[in-house]
């Protein structure tokens, strides 16, 4: 089998599996036997495979690519799709060491996810239409990945926004999750619009969607509107990739199953828009002021975030302003040129964030709610569960760029960039960029160590009551931890690795930035150990409440219980009173305002929201009083008549021969009346 039909295959088997999933999750039923042919399909020896399978195959055939292709020339193939009577559209494959290494890491995230998901929702009516969602998902992802056509790469990126609407609600039954929902999409279509307006007059400019063929018009300087077409593109990717100003959707977002939250923040969705920018990166640095404006915006959004997390006691959330703030890092990198260290950071941060959100699935299990202020509360939950106990620490300590682990050496190679931008060693990069990145970077790196260090004490070092016992966690749940624990661990070894997939460039760490960055990290884990010490007294004496579920309750029934009960019992879908929280501390008078995002969500309700339904009830209002009036006017009059005519229809038939003769004789007087009127 040629490298070119494996790779039309990986994102092909996945697709498959989503149809027949979709198809089966309402089975035809049989008129001789309706109950035995829906449990046959419904079975989890059926479905289970169904969903796993595909996945399985796909990543397989993943690696086969990588392999295959390895660091050479990129595999570039294309057949005409269809004439357009101007710009054509192509089934196009482009393939390259970026592409061959991503999508590796989208079909391993996406197999154990799939796994993950076979024990976590287990009991879940709802579980061969999920199932059958994510391996769409998964799909979409790859074609993204794989395309060298943006109409293509369109597609792909719009099933990703649909299939994360159904997904994230899948707890429908929740408000939280039909809310969050609802947003994530409007949010990401917001960038959507103006994200395809740009791919348009990239293609108007360079007279192709293919991406070859726009990167050798930028190279020859036929772009004739750079910064237009990189902003319009870059707001895509803001709602897409998460980042502010349109970053609020993805931790409401944590509404939805754990296993889609590890799917989003991993391998697919937010990892979307940080590819597209590597791809197209050529378009984006023709622009200073493009680069410059993407470096304020991944500034923003890093520091931001950090201190949002700290704020946050639902410990998904937590790891939600994590992704936002490491996709800020990927961003950075980017706006300094380095495409490489971006994707690097990309496939590092994809492993051990997916460690992170299915090791979160199995603490919210083990501890029966999903508030950090409960679970510091309790004793001896980290004896109930080692397996996620010792995965998910190696996990926050490869996010708080501790070496040797995978996210050290990633983060490092963004500084790095950032360092070489900033001292004017970059060509064509505005030294502007660099020092906004590199400084940002810094201080959010004390963040991240900060946030993570609170996690980990607070989820794994409570005192108080004993930790509920569920029994022992799914072999499903635990293996796929130990599986994503691998890479979060050695993926560091292959940076000197990488240079010849990516660009050629370095990604060895600096000595200047390891030092800085390693030691900020360091003195935000030992202050937030220091606040954490000075608060921890004040848990004995402040109870908390929490709604534990029951300990039978399986894992994905604990988690809709935790997210639901949330807000009526600490008042807020986000943050908890809770006085013996280091946060609290850290953040000072901050603290209220960074668990609600710093009330974005308030100013886009106050500018736009009220204003866009006052304007909604205008036009109802003008639809059903002044329209429908009109249609009313127009249907009363042919009423009014038939029903005047309805009175003369009376069934007698000397009424209809009296009227008949009546009318003749009228017709008879007025021909008199004209003939002699004519005579005359």
């Amino acid at each position: 089998m040629t490298l070119t039909t494996t790779a039309v295959l990986v994102p092909l088997l996945p697709f498959l599996g989503a149809a027949a999933g979709l198809l089966l999750g309402r089975p035809p039923v049989s008129r001789r036997h309706p109950e035995e042919l829906r449990a046959v399909l419904h079975a989890p020896g059926f479905v289970r495979p169904l969903a796993v399978l595909p996945t399985l195959a796909a990543a397989a055939l993943a690696v086969t690519v990588a392999i295959g292709q390895g660091g050479g020339p990129a595999t570039d193939i294309a057949t005409r799709l269809t004439p357009t009577g101007s710009i054509p559209i192509d089934l196009a494959l482009h393939i390259d060491g970026f592409a061959a290494l991503l999508a590796v890491l989208v079909g391993i995230v996406a197999s154990c996810v799939q796994i993950y998901s076979t024990a976590y929702l287990r009991d879940d009516p709802r579980y061969p239409s999920y199932a059958a969602l994510v391996s769409l998902f998964t799909s979409a992802m790859l074609l993204v990945v794989y395309t060298g056509d943006l109409m293509l790469l369109l597609v792909g990126w719009e099933v990703m926004g649909i299939c994360s609407y159904f997904l994230v609600g899948h707890y429908w039954e929740t408000e939280a999750a039909r809310a969050a929902s609802l947003k994530a999409f409007l949010v990401t279509k917001l960038g959507d619009v103006p994200f395809l307006f740009g791919i348009f007059a990239l293609a108007a400019d360079a007279g192709t969607f293919r991406i070859t063929g726009i990167l050798g018009t930028v190279a020859s300087g036929g772009l004739d509107h750079p910064t237009l077409i990189a902003l319009l593109l870059l707001a895509g990717v803001a709602g897409k990739s998460a980042q502010f100003p349109l970053h609020t959707w993805l931790p409401d977002a944590m509404a939805g199953p754990t296993p889609v939250s590890a799917l989003i923040h991993a391998a697919t969705m937010v990892a979307a828009g940080i590819y597209v920018v590597a791809r197209l990166l050529p378009v984006f640095a023709a622009s200073a002021a493009a680069l410059v404006v993407m470096a304020v915006m991944a500034a923003i959004t890093m520091v931001g975030s950090g201190l949002a997390a700290l704020a946050q006691d639902d410990i998904k959330r937590v790891l939600a302003y994590s992704t936002v703030g490491q996709l800020g890092y990927m961003l950075g990198a980017l706006a300094v040129g380095d495409r490489g260290a971006a994707v690097f950071h990309l496939i590092s941060h994809g492993a051990f964030k997916a460690l992170l959100f299915l090791g979160a699935g199995v603490i919210i299990h083990a501890a029966g709610t999903n508030s950090l202020a409960a679970m510091s509360r309790m004793s001896g939950l980290a004896r109930r569960i080692p397996d996620a106990y010792w995965t998910v620490t190696v996990g926050l300590l490869a996010l708080a760029a501790i070496p040797p682990f995978a996210g050290f050496f990633s983060k490092e190679a963004v500084l790095g960039a950032a360092e070489h931008a900033a001292t004017g060693a970059a060509h064509g990069i505005p030294g502007a960029a660099g020092w906004t990145v590199l400084v940002s970077g810094l201080l959010t790196a004390l963040l991240t160590a900060a946030y993570a260090t609170r996690l980990w004490l607070l989820a794994f070092k409570g005192t108080g009551v004993e930790a509920p016992d569920h029994g022992p966690q799914p072999v499903a749940m635990n293996a796929v931890l130990w599986v994503l624990f691998l890479p979060t661990v050695a993926l560091g070894l292959a940076a000197p690795l990488l240079p010849g997939w990516f660009d050629g460039r370095s990604l060895a760490p600096t000595l200047t930035t390891s030092v800085l960055g390693t030691g900020v990290a360091l003195v935000g884990g030992l202050v937030t150990y220091a606040a954490w010490r000075h608060t921890t007294a004040l848990a004995a004496r402040t109870p908390i409440g929490a709604v534990v579920t029951d300990p039978d309750a399986p894992p994905g029934l604990a988690e809709e219980t935790a997210i639901a009960t949330h807000t009526p019992v600490y008042g807020s879908i986000a943050g908890a009173p809770d006085p013996a929280d280091p946060g609290r501390l850290l953040l000072g008078p901050l603290q209220p305002h960074a668990a609600v995002g710093f009330h974005l969500d308030a100013v886009y309700s106050a500018l736009f929201v009220r204003h866009v339904r006052a304007a909604a009830t205008l036009v109802r209002f003008l639809d059903r009083e002044v329209v429908d009036t009109y249609v009313r006017g127009a249907a009363a009059t042919p009423r009014w008549l038939g029903a005047a005519v309805r009175r003369a229809q009376t069934g007698n038939v000397q009424t209809y021969l009296g009227a008949l003769l009546a009318g003749s004789l009228v017709l008879a007087v007025a021909a008199v009346l004209v003939a002699t009127g004519t005579g005359a």
